[in-house]
């Protein structure tokens, strides 16, 4: 990359530009489906705790089934064509749902469908962005681009979210999601105007599972890598304990107004904000490993205070400490994004971010269930209290690696 396009904001610079809108296009329609799902199944089809936290889980548990080849196969292709591709899927799904629900046939297994094949069109599309993005930018300013980016990210949940409760509310959840469908569209037609830069490929007549393989050889062969699979693994476990039977405990044992949770979540994007625009700041002045683990323990007693959620000022509360928990979130992946791709060829970054966003969101999933079943044999805060805790003690990974030293 030459020194004058290095020197170029990143945000002139017209690929980039391009990638930024179609993200925040999606992630804005995204965040409204995140709301509106659940909240469909619960005030439409009387859904529990236990399909709550199934419908959660399936969307990331997908990711166990075709993560792995996922990310061999993106090393094989173009990216961009990827990722309008599944943007177009996403699209399609989504729509089904207002129509099925206009014709009187929703249900929850449609529900379950919809999660599953939305979820396998989000990890093509994460996995062939997060390949892409290295040779678009070049590797000097990852941490740059990640920061705008995850920030981008932060700003549609708060819009999306708060967006979501409102809608749902005046317009209902078929609607929302409808919104949802559209968005995926523009960011399609958005990802025409990316172009494709010249990075290396993985060679088509290896065989795949030998390219799978060597991938997950990669991976773990990493000390650094594997730490910062660790924390994110316990992170993304805590996540959705904390979060998933929100639906069930502000809507429906609370009796909170829709719009409540919608700013609830709202106030987990402005952490985020904070977080991701912060990360390069305190990177650079702690470094990379330092910074990540110790944001992760200054935060960590916020996660005590979850739940405790109930009526009156213990939701505002939970809301401040929910603002704080995303607040490092937005740090660590910033700088721990970067750090992947800084460390891993370019012919390695699909098999990589797969193999990660496997781990990762298989551990989002797997808490997704697990929210589910200690909703329902002992209550909505026995759940809280596993996730709050897991959060408590998610820095410990790094501190015991060599990811805290790293610069």
């Amino acid at each position: 990359m030459s020194a004058t396009l290095m020197d170029e904001p990143l945000l002139r610079s017209r690929g980039f530009r391009n990638l930024f809108v179609a993200s925040a296009v999606s992630q804005f329609g995204s965040q409204i489906t995140y709301v509106a799902l659940p909240l469909l199944a619960v005030t439409t089809l009387g859904a529990g705790a236990g399909e709550v936290g199934l419908l959660s889980a399936l969307g990331t548990l997908t990711v166990l089934l075709v993560g792995l080849p996922a990310g061999a196969w993106v090393d094989r292709v173009r990216r961009r064509p990827v990722m309008i591709a599944t943007d177009v899927l996403r699209a399609a799904v989504l729509l089904s749902v207002p129509v099925a629900w206009w014709g009187g046939w929703l249900s929850m297994g449609h529900l379950y469908a919809v999660a599953v094949l939305v979820g396998m069109g989000t990890l093509l599309f994460d996995v062939a962005s997060l390949s892409l993005v290295p040779g678009l930018v070049g590797r000097q300013r990852l941490t740059s681009a990640n920061s705008l980016l995850v920030g981008m990210g932060a700003g549609m949940d708060i819009a999306g979210r708060s967006t979501a409760g409102v809608l749902v509310q005046v317009a209902g959840a078929p609607v929302a999601i409808l919104a949802d469908a559209l968005s995926y569209l523009w960011s399609a037609l958005c990802l025409r105007g990316v172009p494709e830069p010249l990075m290396a490929v993985s060679p088509a007549p290896e065989p795949i599972r030998r390219q799978i393989s060597a991938g997950v050889r990669f991976l773990f062969g990493n000390q650094v890598l594997v730490a910062a699979l660790a924390q994110g693994t316990m992170a993304n476990l805590a996540f959705p304990l904390c979060s998933v039977l929100l639906p069930v405990l502000i809507v429906e044992r609370l009796g909170y107004p829709e719009w409540v949770l919608g700013a609830y979540l709202a106030v987990g994007g402005l952490g985020l904000l904070a977080g991701s625009s912060s990360a390069h700041l305190i990177g650079r002045r702690l470094g990379t490993g330092r910074a990540t683990w110790l944001v992760s323990l200054a935060t960590a007693p916020a996660s005590l205070l979850i739940p405790f959620m109930d009526r009156g000022p213990w939701l505002w509360a939970a809301a401040a400490a929910w603002f704080v928990l995303t607040f490092r979130t937005g740090v660590n992946n910033v700088l721990l994004v970067s750090l992947r791709q800084r460390v891993t060829p370019d012919d390695m970054l699909g098999r990589m971010s797969a193999t990660m966003r496997l781990l990762l969101m298989g551990a989002v999933g797997l808490g997704g269930l697990l929210a589910g079943a200690l909703g329902e044999i002992w209550g909505v805060r026995s759940a809280l209290w596993a996730g709050a805790l897991i959060m408590a003690l998610s820095w410990i990974p790094i501190l015991f690696s060599p990811l805290r030293r790293h610069p």
